[in-house]
């Protein structure tokens, strides 16, 4: 595979003069979706869905016409369409330039799925600290509410849709689709007790669907494309284009679109290769909440079956490159630090464990580390490993334990170098 057969999709309009702009977009086969969408029916825009076989793009994967028909068909309480904005995964960086470069895909997207969902008010969900895409998309939606694509009676249609872009405070567990429903509330972000489920009593206790940017942005393609064009991309079980974040010892890292089930061998090349050409020592395929990979992994599948299939997950599709010259235990501490300050503290397991295990990894990149450390990091991860309350207690685990499955020589070694420079362990063992 090389740059030149890889036809773009969701970002061909990204290097465009003034992308983000309606008409630049509009020039670029821009809101003709809509008018397509508008002109049928609700139920056929969700059959359509899950026909193109559209999975979800935040990280999870579940099938995103599947979600959409868990909607209830009545009225008898508002619909509500929610986007997962709040990218905040170490790595991920493929929903705030998409926001930034091309701001009405995700608001054609936002308009489309809301029709299909009965959805008559969408709330977008950005980052807090994201202030450019957050300009730039409010901006965005004042551009349409103009020309009157959002508003009441859409391009003549009867169908009414307001779009609202809120700022979160910056707290990574309200990626969590029912903390980030809380926070948006006015509460603080925690996740709830399911069920019920948000379709049933989401957003101010309606039906609701959360749905991440990346994956309302490709709706637009595939009901101008249809479902047999989307799955001439990507693999069977996981069709149609991705943007992959690739961070790291590459040459020119960023964001590649390529088809699901590209390998990082694939993705390499298009990022110039390892930089100075230092040789690949482990990376990330989904952000630093999915089990690490090393170099024998370099023609894995990147596509949901193909990630698992190894030991691994999709995630986010951020790629973090590390070479041979980083420290697998010092990766692995500054990642339980980062879960350990975002830990909402709601449950025991992620709470208590997250501090535990970052406690226990400072000190053994510290030099104070004994092998007994290695045995209770395991054993901690276990106790966390599906019995937090939400996925990110999981999540912390994930790169701690597979970093001792193909690395523990280093965890070792920073063992004995303890047990070396100190004469009272010498004598001990």
């Amino acid at each position: 595979m090389t740059a030149d057969s890889l036809t773009p999709v969701l970002t061909k309009r990204w290097l465009s003069p003034q992308s983000w702009r309606l008409a630049t977009y509009e020039k670029l086969e821009g809101y003709t979706a809509v008018r397509k969408a508008l002109a049928g029916t609700p139920e056929q825009l969700v059959q359509l869905v899950k026909a193109a076989g559209l999975r979800g793009r935040g990280g999870a994967g579940f099938p995103a016409g599947v979600k959409w028909s868990f909607m209830p068909p009545n009225e008898d309480k508002p619909h509500y369409l929610v986007i997962n904005a709040d990218e905040g995964e170490p790595g991920t960086c493929k929903d705030i330039p998409l926001m930034m470069a091309d701001p009405h895909s995700l608001i054609e997207g936002c308009i489309i799925a809301s029709y299909a969902m009965r959805a008559h008010r969408c709330f977008i969900y950005v980052r807090g600290e994201a202030l450019h895409p957050i300009r730039r998309l409010t901006a965005a939606v004042r551009e349409a509410y103009d020309a009157g694509y959002l508003g009441r009676d859409v391009l003549g249609s009867g169908f009414d849709i307001d779009i609202t872009v809120h700022a979160g405070a910056g707290a990574y567990i309200c990626g969590e689709e029912t903390a980030l429903l809380d926070s948006l509330e006015g509460r603080r972000g925690q996740p709830r007790l399911k069920p019920p489920f948000p379709a049933a009593a989401g957003l101010y206790a309606a039906p609701t669907t959360v749905n991440n940017v990346e994956t309302i942005a490709s709706v637009p393609y595939i009901v101008n494309g249809g479902a047999d064009w989307f799955r001439e991309m990507g693999t069977e079980k996981s069709p149609g284009p991705k943007i992959f974040s690739i961070s790291g010892h590459v040459e020119r890292p960023g964001q590649y679109e390529a088809p699901l089930g590209t390998t990082l061998r694939e993705l390499l090349e298009l990022a110039g290769g390892m930089k100075g050409g230092v040789p690949l020592k482990f990376w990330t395929p989904g952000g630093s909440s999915t089990p690490l990979f090393t170099a024998e992994h370099l023609d894995v599948p990147l596509d949901f079956e193909g990630a698992a299939e190894a030991g691994s997950m999709l995630g986010t599709t951020a790629v973090q490159v590390f070479n041979e010259t980083v420290s697998v235990p010092w990766a692995v501490m500054k990642w339980t630090q980062f879960y350990e300050h975002e830990s909402c503290g709601k449950c025991t397991p992620c709470r208590e464990g997250t501090f535990w295990l970052a406690q226990i990894l400072e000190r053994m990149v510290d030099g104070h580390g004994t092998e007994a450390d290695i045995d209770t990091l395991l054993d901690v991860c276990d106790n966390i490993l599906g019995r937090s309350f939400c996925a990110l207690g999981d999540g912390a685990t994930s790169p701690i334990t597979s970093a001792i499955k193909y690395f523990r020589d280093e965890f070792v070694d920073l063992c004995e170098k303890n047990r070396a420079s100190s004469p009272e362990l010498v004598g001990a063992s």
